[in-house]
Parts: C-alpha cells; sequence; structure tokens
C-alpha cells in the first residue's frame, strides 16, 4: 500500500519529468546502475528535468519517509543511487554545463558527467579538476572530494567548488557559498549526499596549456625495484608533473602527466621510462580528454565491481611490499592496485577547510577488481577486500567516501572532531536522516 501512496502523490506532483514504475517499458533499463552487482527494485523512478521536480520528490519522500536515492551517474560501488521499494531521483537529464570563459567559471547541474565538464571546458583551453572516468557523476564525485590529474596543480574538486545550489530534506532550495550558509558549504564539501540534492554546482575554471602524456609497461615481476626508483624519481617533482602506476596481473603500467607549459616537460616525464625494462604505451600524441576516458571502457556499465581505498603518505619499503605482494594471489585478470600521485595543491589548504580528510596522503590508492562472470563474485571481492585491508596497515588513518564498496565507514572517513561537526549538521539540515543512502552521517543535536 505504501509503494501505491507514494506513485499516487508523485503522479499528483505534476512533474516535469517521467515518472516511472515496475509497469513501465523502460523500468528495467533504468533501474539499473553502474555496477552489475547490485539489482535493486525501487518502488518509483523519477526522471527529473527541474529544480521543482527535485523538490517534489524530496518532499513526497520525507512525508512518506520512505528510502529515497539520488542517482547522477550511477557508479555508487555498494549501490548507494538505488534503493529496493523506495524512490530513485534520476537527475542523468538535468546535465547541463554552461562555461563563462571571461569569468573561468562553469554552472554544472547535478546530473552531468565529467566527461560533459571537460569537453565544455576545452572549448575554451579551460579545466576543472575532477576524477578519472568520464561517465562518473559530476555529483557523488565533488560531495566526496574530487580528485585526478589536475589535483596537484589546482587542487580537489571541492577546493574549486565557488557554491552551490542545494534542495534540503524540507524542500527549500538553498544556495551555499563561503558567504551564504557556511556552514553548509563547509559541510558539502566532503560530506558526500547527506545534506541534500545538489541541483547545481558552480565552479572555478582553469587555463589547461600544453599537456604531455607518457605510459609505459613494465613487467609485474619487476615492480618492487620499479617502485622503488620510481619513488626515488618523484623527488622534488613539481606541480605541474603528476604520475600514476597500476600493478596488475602480469604489467605494472607508470603514466605520467604534465601540463601548463612546455619548459622542462619531456625531461621530467621521460624519465619514468627509464624506471626498468620499459615498452612506451602511447600512441603518437594523447590529448587530455584521451587521457580523462582511457579508463571509460575497461570501467564500462554492466560490468562487476569490488573497490577500496585509502591514502599512503609515500612509497615507502612496506607499502611496495604490500601492494606486490597482493599479485600473489589474484582470482581474476582485472584485479589491480592502484595509485595516484596526490600532494602539492591538495596539501596546500588547512586539513579543517574541509571534512576530506586525505591532505597529508601523497598518493591514493585503490584495491579494485573488474569482472563479469557472477562465479567470480566471491573470489574477487575477497580478495578486494583482503588486500584493502593489507595496505590500510601502512596508510594514513583518513579515508575517501567515493571509493569504498563496503558501507560504514564516514567516521574513519573524517576523523572524531570533523564527524561531531558533520553529525550536528546532518541534525539541522536533515534531523530525519532522509538523505542517508551514502557513507551515512547520523544526526546528532549535541
Amino acid at each position: 500500500m505504501e509503494a501505491i501512496s507514494v506513485l499516487r502523490d508523485l503522479a499528483r506532483a505534476q512533474l516535469d519529468g517521467a515518472l516511472i514504475d515496475s509497469s513501465h517499458a523502460q523500468y528495467d533499463q533504468l533501474r539499473r546502475v553502474n555496477n552489475a552487482l547490485v539489482d535493486r527494485q525501487p518502488a518509483a523512478i523519477v526522471r527529473a528535468m527541474s529544480t521543482s521536480d527535485v523538490q517534489k520528490v524530496v518532499r513526497v519522500a520525507a512525508e512518506h519517509g520512505v528510502l529515497l536515492a539520488v542517482r547522477c551517474g550511477g557508479h555508487s560501488f555498494p549501490g548507494l543511487s538505488t534503493c529496493d521499494r523506495g524512490i530513485v531521483l534520476d537527475l542523468s537529464l538535468m546535465n547541463t554545463v554552461t562555461v563563462d570563459p571571461e569569468a573561468r567559471r562553469a554552472d554544472v547541474s547535478g546530473g552531468a558527467l565529467l566527461g560533459d565538464v571537460d569537453a565544455a571546458g576545452l572549448r575554451y583551453g579551460l579545466v576543472t579538476p575532477a576524477g578519472v572516468v568520464s561517465h562518473t557523476g559530476v555529483g557523488g564525485l565533488t560531495l566526496g572530494g574530487g580528485m585526478g590529474w589536475l589535483s596537484r596543480r589546482f587542487g580537489l574538486t571541492i577546493d574549486n567548488l565557488i557554491g552551490v545550489d542545494i534542495v534540503t530534506a524540507d524542500g527549500r532550495l538553498v544556495r551555499a557559498t563561503a558567504e551564504e550558509e557556511p556552514d553548509l558549504f563547509w559541510a558539502v564539501r566532503g560530506g558526500g549526499g547527506n545534506f541534500g540534492v545538489v541541483t547545481t554546482f558552480r565552479f572555478r575554471m582553469h587555463p589547461l596549456g600544453p599537456a604531455l602524456i607518457r605510459r609505459w609497461v613494465y613487467p609485474a615481476t619487476d615492480a618492487t625495484a620499479v617502485l622503488r626508483r620510481y619513488r626515488e624519481t618523484l623527488f622534488d617533482a613539481p606541480r605541474e608533473l603528476t604520475t600514476m602506476f597500476i600493478l596488475m596481473q602480469g604489467e605494472l603500467r607508470v603514466s605520467a602527466l604534465w601540463s601548463g607549459s612546455t619548459h622542462g616537460a619531456p625531461a621530467a616525464v621521460d624519465r619514468f621510462g627509464r624506471l626498468g625494462e620499459g615498452t612506451p604505451v602511447t600512441n603518437g600524441e594523447m590529448s587530455f580528454l584521451d587521457l580523462q576516458r582511457i579508463s571509460d571502457e575497461r570501467l564500462a556499465w554492466g560490468r562487476r565491481y569490488y573497490s577500496k581505498g585509502g591514502f599512503l603518505r609515500n612509497i615507502d619499503d612496506q607499502a611496495i611490499s604490500a601492494i606486490s605482494e597482493s599479485m600473489a594471489a589474484v582470482p581474476i585478470p582485472e584485479a589491480e592496485v592502484y595509485c595516484l600521485q596526490l600532494g602539492g595543491a591538495v596539501s596546500d589548504i588547512e586539513e579543517s577547510a574541509t571534512p576530506y580528510s586525505g591532505r597529508a596522503g601523497g598518493h591514493y590508492w585503490i584495491a579494485e577488481c573488474a569482472w563479469d562472470n557472477p562465479a567470480d563474485d566471491l573470489a574477487a571481492i575477497s580478495w578486494g577486500r583482503s588486500t584493502a585491508n593489507r595496505l590500510a596497515t601502512v596508510s594514513l588513518k583518513a579515508n575517501y567516501v567515493n571509493e569504498q564498496s563496503d558501507t560504514g565507514i564516514a567516521e574513519s572517513a573524517y576523523g572524531e572532531a570533523k564527524y561531531k561537526r558533520l553529525a550536528r549538521l546532518k541534525w539541522q539540515y536533515d534531523p530525519t536522516n532522509l538523505f542517508r543512502l551514502n557513507q551515512n552521517i547520523e544526526p546528532r543535536r549535541q
């Protein structure tokens, strides 16, 4: 009966977008998310077309006390962008990106993807730092922090967030900036989707300048020696340079990006091709857009995923051992440890300035599996979890809410002081915990 009354009230709300229930021809297609491990049956899917739609859906969900999942790109590893018997608020049709090249600013609707922002900005040679898979939703990535190839140079995605328009649990549309609702603005810069539905993000943008991209493959058997040389080569790396490596079955991939100028670029980048017996894999000149899309196919919709990440202060011998030895018993071909270089502008921001708590990390790692056969589920998840647990023993205590297949990590992600502040703000803006399908922060009055 509850599902019937929810559908009735959504139908009466005169939505601009479509209301989809289980009888609709597209229901099975539209209920699916990126991770095929997640298979849930919402009572209703609303394909929002306007801020008014978002407000109406939030009010109906609050009135009925039903689960409300908010979907942008649908990339939540544990499936927090869908639910059983509740409402999925699908923002994917609200995907406008408007760039002001003179002000170097972008207004991005809540359902846009990273690729939309990259393409719109690069028409003017402008970028804002974000993630590394172009079909990721801007909303989920930004609210958790956001990191990628340009973070050493320009900071995290949240460090370039100027303001948001957000629908809170009471259905109000609130503008949050450093001057207006500053506590709420603090909370959304790393606090995840706990505080409402962002309908518009406003970002600062930067000139990208020339970009030099190179990639190499080394034998996995040489990983320990290569990673030690990699660590030495990073000494005093300028902010124009960002590197990344992936250790997988049989090979170690190393990539380097230099952006912003050409002075010193070839010498700085090409050193990473001399860490051992490496083979270049970059075919000709790769554009920054190409780099942003390079993982799209491997991390395509409809595959099965497990992921868990953390921060390393540096690539010390303990970390190298943990990473290298993780490959001894990989159960599937596409099991890997990915490691992105951070530092630089990320570390310029005071730790207390945002809920995001990984600023002391020189590198961010992910233990990740991608597979297609359900028969591999148990082995793949077990490997991902055990590898992540081992790496956690040599990592910083901070965590990152966006790259976790396991839930219930909010307190460890933020630390005691930040979590208490977030919990008080949660009480202020969402006392009934309507927005609980996330790495949840429970509301606390004190």
